[in-house]
């Protein structure tokens, strides 16, 4: 397809592809999905050979949140039976953590839920961060603590964080769809402040909410103007008790579509494949990993993901390796001024001036032009566990 080696092209060379072409790659057919998948395959290996970087969540406070996003089983008056506590212990965390690096994770995503940090919470999270960084050399530390305020990605880089996730989760044209308690541009906001602290900023989006096609490519277009080192993608995991539980529009073929489309528009840039992967790609996580060259590792905050062992068979089967902690992960243009280093081109060569899980603060739900529900992609509420191991428990996690 002229298409597909018009985009490989520009990936190789960093180039912004046209919204027509990334328009184009969610509209690939069936029969087209393996060139599809071989063509941004040949642009990820090309920034990132075939390692794959593992990431492990480490849930610090769980539910309670006052913000309602649509898409969240931690939201205001969730009826979710999930773990509900308080902030855990620098020593409660940093033995969450432990179980994941040891599983082989470089980077560890401390979350917490709510609308924002206030000045002690940062304070705790130092604390953890410090534990953490005390114990296991040479382990990244990214944090996910909601809306931050003026000087508070200042000190959290000061306390040894590497990075800060906040997603943007949809388009812009549709995000007060999701929820009423804060805005697009907040988010937006607190993605710059992360830049501007010379934090690795990590930022993603979340599919699968009933949007078009046009919303996706309007926040991925987005993300790559803002610039993030990493950007997860998360596929909605529709739990009980949350808005969106009956929002199943997702198949395997259109979740590969989806990376490829994010790898095609930002091809230099940590692509990580975040919440849902289990229950929407299934048996084609393989085939994502030519696109992604980043997962999570067992668990995500409130539901259970696959088994931590078969995450490393899967990866060595498919061919691929488990970056290790020595390793660089970003192409050298980006990293070269160190983590959080945006002194390149960025996400691609762009006019212009990007850790979490869509779970982290669960997943978001959209208007827009739905994919019809078929046989191929109805309810798989078998795949959906409430995870009731790990942080927050007295039973060993799953890593």
């Amino acid at each position: 397809m002229d298409l597909l080696n018009t985009l490989v092209d520009k990936g190789l060379r960093r180039e912004l592809p046209t919204r027509e072409e990334a328009l184009a790659v969610l509209a690939t057919s069936d029969d087209e999905l393996l060139d599809v998948v071989a063509a941004a395959g040949k642009v990820r290996r090309h920034w990132f050979g075939r390692r794959v970087k593992l990431n492990y969540l480490v849930n610090l406070k769980s539910g309670l949140c006052p913000e309602d996003c649509s898409y969240c089983s931690q939201r205001l008056g969730s009826t979710t039976g999930i773990l509900k506590y308080t902030w855990l212990k620098p020593d409660e965390a940093s033995k969450a953590a432990a179980a994941g690096l040891a599983g082989g994770a470089k980077r560890v995503c401390l979350v917490a839920s709510g609308r924002g940090p206030t000045d002690r919470d940062v304070d705790r999270v130092a604390g953890t961060i410090k534990a953490i960084k005390d114990q296991n050399e040479g382990v990244e530390v990214c944090a996910c603590l909601g809306l931050l305020s003026d000087g508070q990605a200042e000190r959290l880089r000061e306390a040894g964080a590497d990075a800060y996730n906040h997603n943007l989760n949809t388009s812009e044209s549709t995000y007060g769809d999701i929820t009423t308690t804060h805005t697009y541009a907040d988010r937006v906001d607190t993605v710059t402040k992360a830049h501007a602290a010379g934090l690795s900023a990590c930022s993603g989006l979340i599919a699968g909410m009933g949007e078009s096609d046009e919303d996706l490519v309007d926040v991925v277009y987005s993300l790559r103007e803002l610039d993030p080192d990493s950007v997860p993608v998360n596929f909605l995991i529709p739990v009980e008790g949350t808005p969106l539980a009956k929002e199943w529009n997702l198949t395997p073929q259109r979740c590969l579509r989806i990376l490829a489309m994010v790898r095609f528009v930002c091809p230099d840039v940590e692509v990580r494949i975040a919440g849902g992967r289990e229950v929407h790609l299934r048996t084609m996580q393989p085939l994502a990993l030519n696109l992604a060259n980043s997962i999570f590792l067992g668990d995500y905050l409130t539901t259970e993901g696959q088994a931590g062992k078969a995450d490393l068979e899967m990866i060595a089967d498919a061919g691929f390796e488990v970056e290790g902690a020595g390793e660089v992960t970003l192409p050298e243009h980006r990293a070269a001024g160190g983590c959080g280093s945006h002194a390149s081109a960025g996400c691609g060569s762009h006019e212009g001036a990007g850790c979490g899980s869509h779970e982290s603060h669960e997943s978001a739900g959209v208007c827009g032009t739905a994919v019809p529900t078929t046989a191929a992609n109805e309810a798989r509420t078998d795949l959906v566990a409430v995870r009731r191991r790990g942080a927050g428990t007295d039973l060993a996690p799953n890593a």
